[in-house]
């Protein structure tokens, strides 16, 4: 029987509507702190699992307000390998996401951008931080185009799904918003973290290839070795950066990367 996470329970829950999309968002202050700035999390699929709220719990132990969108499956709900291939089913005919599409977001992302504008509103500063995972890893960047985007991350990027050489490539995003995101960068505004396994087939090499062409350095991308024969002991399967297959321990890669993230996050939204 799956297991229902009731850590959830402590979390405000709103709806969130924009245009022709609502979503159910699950927002959480941080105690004692005085205006934190704000990190929207787009969970990756089956949906917010136990793992992804931990991950939500630690931004909130660092002092940061956190809004978390339900955008597939059902929240708290147990990962399993069953309840991923379903929640990738839904997301492949969801008028919300478009898992093939080539030079072009999904149609969600305008109602994401929407969320990171009241995000924004609420919280102040001169910022909010937005972490894409998995299908919504590319989200992160289709998010920039809001100068309420301060600090994109990139974890795992799987959209387009890398069916051919040019969906490998593909950053998600339109030729108009990739231009305006070159902009943003080449002008200082903001930089753009990602991560991901190095033996990751979901996640392609050449979509960090591509950043790195267009952004330049204002694109930081952390590659995990995940190899055969890797010193860490990382399965080639290892997919999850910050959630599932973090293994928080010192020394161990992905926890560098984690500590790298917080640092991102320090750095573009409290300065």
């Amino acid at each position: 029987m799956a297991i229902t996470d009731k850590r959830l329970d402590n979390w405000q829950q709103f709806r969130f509507e924009d245009g022709e999309f609502a979503f159910p968002v699950y927002k959480q202050v941080p105690p004692g702190v005085d205006n934190p700035p704000a990190i929207v999390v787009m969970h990756e699929v089956p949906g917010i699992y136990p793992a992804v709220i931990d991950f939500a719990e630690r931004l909130l132990s660092e002092g940061y307000c956190v809004y978390m969108p339900s955008l597939l499956g059902e929240p708290g709900k147990d990962f399993s390998i069953p309840y991923v291939l379903g929640s990738i089913s839904k997301a492949c005919i969801s008028r919300e996401f478009q898992v093939l599409a080539l030079k072009q977001a999904s149609p969600i992302t305008n109602a994401l951008r929407a969320l990171c504008r009241h995000a924004h509103k609420e919280c102040g500063g001169v910022g909010v931080g937005a972490i894409g995972m998995c299908l919504t890893g590319n989200f992160a960047l289709a998010l920039m185009v809001d100068e309420s985007v301060m600090a994109p991350v990139l974890s795992q990027p799987s959209l387009p799904f890398p069916v051919s050489a040019q969906h490998k490539r593909d950053l998600h995003v339109s030729d108009a918003q990739l231009q305006c995101i070159k902009q943003r960068v080449a002008a200082g505004d903001v930089k753009v973290l990602g991560l991901r396994f190095s033996h990751d087939r979901s996640s392609p090499p050449e979509r960090f290839e591509r950043l790195r062409e267009e952004l330049g350095s204002g694109f930081e991308g952390i590659e995990i070795d995940s190899g055969p024969g890797n010193p860490d002991g990382i399965p080639r399967t290892a997919h999850s950066v910050v959630t599932r297959d973090l293994v928080d321990t010192d020394g161990h890669p992905t926890q560098a990367a984690l500590q790298r993230l917080l640092g991102f996050f320090d750095e573009q939204l409290r300065g």
